[in-house]
């Protein structure tokens, strides 16, 4: 294989892989957490009902995938086999896909809203730009997207022990990111930089709800 397709797959293996060791370690730390849960109901309140949703990177289903499958129809896609295996439990509404982000093809217009919760910035940034030019064309007008993307500069990294497990991570600062989507041609109707609580150790997210005209 040559080296740019080895360089390309690398971070897709270790995500891969280090979410399914971590799935029930992931699942205890995350589904209490009280920023994704004000900003699902935030999404919630904003949209019309019986929508078509594709979120990107649903993990174990538990709280977003659950709570918008009881709304809406969901495409939920994760590269975790054994975390599409949890969120067949949580979320045995949704319809559930084991696939690559990058990966994706889906007709234009088919899908009132877009949500990826954390899992862009587990994706290589220089493909930022083009994954999310695809999610407006996967929108029909007046769609909606959620999306959690870096707060800080991070051109490309290993935690070698993030929840007992080696995962990647790569991700703009915040400014760029506004810059980015707003390049995409979604109107920004918020965008927060949040600092998650203790678990996150730290970590700084920014939260960007936007509308495709």
């Amino acid at each position: 294989m040559p080296n740019s397709e080895n360089r390309r797959l690398e971070p897709i293996r270790i995500v891969a892989e280090g979410y399914d060791e971590i799935a029930d370690r992931y699942l205890d730390w995350s589904a209490t957490a009280p920023v994704r849960l004000r900003y699902v109901e935030r999404l919630l309140d904003l949209l019309p009902s019986s929508c078509d949703v594709l979120e990107l990177g649903s993990g174990a289903g538990e709280p977003v995938t659950r709570r918008l499958a009881e709304r809406h129809r969901v495409v939920a896609v994760d590269i975790s086999s054994r975390q599409l295996e949890l969120a067949a439990i949580h979320a045995p509404q949704a319809q559930l896909m084991l696939a690559n982000i990058l990966d994706l093809a889906f007709p234009r217009e088919s899908f009132d809203a877009v949500v990826a919760f954390y899992s862009l910035t587990h994706v290589p940034r220089s493909h930022h730009a083009d994954l999310i030019e695809r999610i407006v064309q996967w929108l029909r007008p007046g769609g909606l997207v959620l999306l959690t993307m870096g707060g800080a500069d991070n051109p490309g990294s290993i935690e070698d022990d993030w929840l007992e497990a080696p995962m990647y991570f790569s991700h703009f600062d915040a400014a760029t990111n506004r810059a980015l989507i707003q390049r995409s041609g979604i109107r920004i109707l918020s965008a927060d930089v949040v600092e998650e609580d203790a678990r996150d150790a730290g970590a700084r997210f920014l939260w960007v709800i936007g509308r495709v005209d």
